[in-house]
């Protein structure tokens, strides 16, 4: 392991976010509030540590090196780690929080896409430093490493390493031959919908600052709001339905995007990933809504139709924007919720959780393997679509179920031994495992994460990063094998 050279690009990455400082404090300035001069400080900071690791730690074949397997995985999961050091910096100098646990907390979260919050008063925040809390979200949904991708080329660093660290799912999608010209790809997407999300919420009656904050949330599966009550404030029916169709199309593979966007919108309906995540929201929205109705929560169709679909895509794709309080549902309705939280979004998208395409192939080795005992002689394979699954791709997902699931219930007993009830134990290691954000208990929609301890709120952060990153990325670097020669 080159630490010197592990560094040298950590320190590149540390630089790239103290530069994205500048648009929220330019917003500061605009509005002339009390955290205009927090967030300058903290874009000094972050730019003079990075400059100063990047040019400290650089060697004379810096330009020539190419990244090991090992040095990828180093990169992915302490780059993250920093990010949310770093990103922490506004929150801390603002004294939006009264100690360090909270900053890293509510930083990480918003890179991580999670959107646990741990604060209690969101309008009291200065607008630069809620501006920034969103902010992370969008650099954070296609991926911090994945932006470096295209920078990395011009230091003369290769990056095929970091992208099969950081892009979510059992099977990187490599759209070009080049990893800086995916990475572009990739992006232009992203942006693509992103521009046109908040044009049309501006039209929906939302001013440019709150368009742009609900978009980095919603593209970037966040759920991170600048109002207390998230998209309920608005209390806009095309608002919701706006943001509704947008975190679908966010819980979707990118990759499936292009190719959409370049003329191929048969390889989207054909994709059997696409189809399963499709039929789950349509079929989750018509239970829901039933259940509702009789249940008389609302008074009409129309009603529990924007009501179910915005909760269901929301907890789908681990967005995490409220618009009702689904603890108020039905038993058997929070139960789906439930469900939704440990299925996730698309493999490629920037949603969260198990990820549909790994359930599938579950559920599909699963019945191979009855098919098997009823049938001993038989030959025959996991397919998607019409594609044979490789054998080492469905260990790696058995591999990551277990791992995932061990996780999670050590996460909830640590939480629980803290004194926190159980219910809301499990409900906030999932929520913060899957990317998810809000829970059940005393972390549903309408409540935080501000009431856990210290130690609680450590081992959530963590989760957060175990689930962005897929948990291999991270595990690995607990591994003694891992550090030897």
């Amino acid at each position: 392991m080159r630490w010197q050279f592990v560094l040298h690009i950590i320190g590149a990455l540390v630089g790239c976010i103290g530069l994205t400082m500048i648009w929220p404090l330019a917003w500061g300035v605009y509005y002339g509030d009390a955290g205009t001069l927090p967030m300058l400080w903290a874009t000094l900071v972050t730019v003079g540590t990075g400059g100063g690791m990047f040019f400290g730690f650089r060697r004379a074949d810096s330009k020539k090196a190419v990244i090991s397997h090992r040095e990828g995985m180093a990169i992915v999961a302490l780059g993250w780690f920093v990010a949310g050091l770093f990103g922490g910096l506004p929150f801390l100098f603002n004294g939006t929080f009264p100690g360090v646990v909270d900053c890293v907390f509510e930083s990480l979260s918003g890179f991580s896409t999670t959107g646990a919050s741990v604060l209690s008063d969101i309008e009291s925040v200065p607008r630069s430093i809620l501006f920034w809390r969103s902010l992370t979200h969008w650099l954070g949904g296609m991926g911090i490493i994945v932006l470096s991708l295209a920078i990395l080329p011009f230091l003369g660093v290769g990056g095929m390493q970091l992208y099969k660290a950081e892009v979510p799912g059992p099977v990187p999608d490599k759209l070009k031959p080049r990893i800086k010209d995916t990475a572009m790809v990739l992006w232009k997407v992203y942006l693509l919908f992103s521009v046109i999300e908040t044009v049309l919420l501006m039209f929906g009656g939302m001013d440019l600052f709150d368009s742009l904050c609900h978009t980095f949330g919603t593209m970037a599966t966040g759920g991170f709001s600048t109002k207390n009550t998230s998209v309920a404030h608005f209390d806009s029916a095309y608002i919701d339905y706006v943001i509704t169709i947008f975190m679908l199309i966010a819980g979707v593979n990118f990759s499936l995007h292009y190719l959409f966007i370049k003329g191929k919108p048969k390889v989207m309906l054909k994709d059997p990933e696409f189809r399963v995540f499709a039929a789950l929201f349509v079929v989750f929205v018509i239970v829901l809504t039933v259940y509702v109705l009789l249940n008389g929560n609302y008074d009409n169709v129309s009603d529990a139709v924007r009501y179910t679909s915005f909760q269901v895509a929301s907890i789908l794709t681990t967005t995490g924007y409220a618009t009702a309080d689904y603890e108020l549902w039905p038993g058997i309705c929070q139960g789906m919720l439930l469900f939704c939280m440990f299925v996730g979004g698309c493999a490629g998208s920037t949603g969260g959780g198990m990820k549909v395409m790994r359930i599938v192939l579950i559920m599909k080795q699963s019945y191979q393997e009855l098919f098997r005992l009823i049938h001993p002689r038989s030959v025959s394979r996991v397919k998607l679509g019409r594609q044979p699954v490789p054998e080492d791709v469905i260990s790696g997902v058995w591999g990551f179920f277990v791992l995932w699931l061990a996780l999670f219930v050590l996460c909830a007993f640590v939480v629980a031994g803290t004194g926190a009830d159980v219910v809301s134990s499990f409900a906030a290691a999932l929520a913060c495992i899957g990317n998810i954000g809000p829970g059940i208990g005393t972390v549903g929609p309408t409540e935080n994460y501000a009431h856990f301890s210290d130690l609680a709120k450590w081992a959530l952060t963590f989760c957060m990063v175990l689930g962005r990153l897929e948990i291999y990325t991270v595990v690995i670097l607990f591994v003694p094998e891992f550090w030897r020669k």
